[in-house]
């Protein structure tokens, strides 16, 4: 995953700031600050393209930094994810919904969080890889850098309607997106749901993704998170297979 996302953290709480910290770094540019108010300065100095910030602050809490953010011209457009607990988010943060990016359910396992935030951030980077390529309808990347899972999450989460082709070892998929939603793919022989399932657990190669690309031809049955998660389960149920064959052997 190529850490092209700068992420801007704000919790008053030391030790789950430095935490957030060593696990986003793995996948993207972190800065953290202790202050919201700080924070606001901060992102209007030097734009971040994320902020994840806590809900329950001294002083400037989190949903005075969101509306604050989002009122101003040079920040509207920054996505922002709230850590809040359960009862905050229906409660006191129901108003703010439709303004945030997602929300993070505290107290949370580091692991599940992490994961969580990375969907956003891989999003946020083929946004930008996009941005990036003025004028060309195609982008082109390496799966070393974005699996096939993180990306078809991301096209899923951005509601793109695209062509995505994948290469790897002389193998080719083709699927085809229509607001997010793969409605055909293509692989050898293999149409369908059965043609992405292939490929999910490719971790090299390349993709190609032509924004100007659609077909109205359906063969898939699931939506693009429904065929992740049955590929994930396929995959799981062959890798334990394996593992038997190899012990009675």
């Amino acid at each position: 995953m190529p850490s092209n996302v700068k992420v801007l953290l704000v919790d008053d709480n030391p030790m789950i700031l430095e935490m957030l910290r060593q696990a986003l770094a793995q996948f993207s540019q972190v800065q953290t600050l202790n202050d919201a108010a700080d924070a606001l300065l901060k992102a209007i100095e030097d734009k971040p393209d994320l902020i994840i910030a806590d809900f329950a602050m001294n002083g400037m809490d989190g949903r005075q930094l969101l509306q604050k953010i989002k009122s101003r011209n040079a920040s509207a457009g920054i996505p922002v994810m709230l850590m809040a607990s359960k009862t905050d988010i229906n409660e006191k943060l129901k108003a703010v919904q439709d303004t945030v990016e997602d929300f993070i359910e505290k107290p949370f396992f580091l692991k599940e969080a992490a994961a969580k935030i990375k969907k956003v951030i891989d999003k946020i980077s083929l946004e930008k890889m996009a941005r990036e390529a003025p004028g060309e309808s195609v982008l082109r990347g390496s799966l070393a850098q974005m699996n096939v899972l993180d990306l078809l999450q991301s096209l899923d989460m951005g509601r793109k309607t695209c062509a995505l082709t994948l290469t790897n070892n002389g193998d080719k998929c083709k699927m085809y997106f229509t607001d997010g939603q793969i409605n055909h793919a293509l692989y050898g022989d293999l149409k369908g749901d059965p043609a992405v399932y292939k490929v999910l657990a490719w971790t090299g190669g390349i993709f190609e993704i032509d924004f100007a690309g659609s077909s109205s031809e359906q063969t898939t049955t699931q939506s693009t998170q429904g065929l992740l998660l049955e590929g994930l389960r396929l995959l799981d149920e062959s890798s334990r297979d394996t593992e038997e064959n190899v012990l009675e052997s």
